[in-house]
C-alpha cells in the first residue's frame, strides 16, 4: 500500500466512528437503549438518561444529526469534493476534535483511562452510595468507550496531520 493511501486511513476511520457513534444516538433517539445503561454518567443524569428525558432525546438527536457532519467532514479530509471546503476549516475542525476525543480518552475530562485506573483501583473512592454502579460503569468505559475514543481521535489527528500536509497527500 503506497504511503499516501495509509495516510487516507485516518479520514476514513474517522468517517467510520463517526457513522457508528452517530448510529447509537440514532438508536437511543429512537427509543433503544443501545448501550445507554452503559454510559459513564453521574447517577442522577444517568437516571435521566434512562427514563428517557426530553433534554436527554433532544442531544441524542442534536449527536446523530453532529455525527452525519462528522462523517461529510471526516470524508472531506481524503475525497476530492473536499476541496471545495476550505483548508483551514476542515484542519481546526479535525485536530479539535481529534484533540477533544484523545483528552477525553486519556481522562483529562474525567473519564477516560486515568479516572478509571484511579476509580478501581481505590486511589479515588466512588461515592459510597453508588460504589458497585460507579466500578460497572468505570469497567465499561475503560474497555469500551476510553478505547473508541482513542481511536476515534487518533483517526482525526491522523486525517488532519495529512491534510495539513502539503504535496500530493491533499489530491
Amino acid at each position: 500500500m503506497a504511503r499516501t493511501d495509509r495516510a487516507r486511513i485516518g479520514g476514513y476511520l474517522a468517517a467510520a466512528g463517526a457513522a457508528a457513534y452517530g448510529s447509537m444516538k440514532l438508536a437511543q433517539a429512537l427509543g433503544a437503549n443501545a448501550l445507554a445503561d452503559r454510559d459513564p454518567l453521574p447517577p442522577e443524569l444517568r437516571e435521566r438518561l434512562l427514563a428517557r428525558d426530553p433534554f436527554f432525546v433532544a442531544s441524542h438527536w442534536v449527536l446523530a444529526g453532529g455525527a452525519v457532519v462528522g462523517v461529510l467532514v471526516a470524508l472531506a479530509t481524503v475525497r476530492p469534493w473536499g476541496a471545495t471546503v476550505p483548508r483551514r476549516l476542515l484542519l481546526a475542525v479535525a485536530w479539535a476534535l481529534g484533540g477533544f476525543m484523545i483528552a477525553r480518552a486519556v481522562g483529562v475530562l474525567g473519564f477516560g483511562f486515568v479516572g478509571d485506573a484511579l476509580l478501581l483501583t481505590g486511589v479515588r473512592p466512588p461515592p459510597v452510595e453508588h460504589a458497585a454502579l460507579a466500578r460497572t460503569l468505570a469497567r465499561w468505559d475503560l474497555l469500551l468507550w476510553s478505547p473508541f475514543f482513542l481511536i476515534w481521535g487518533t483517526s482525526w489527528a491522523i486525517a488532519a496531520r495529512r491534510l495539513g500536509g502539503s504535496g500530493p497527500a491533499r489530491r
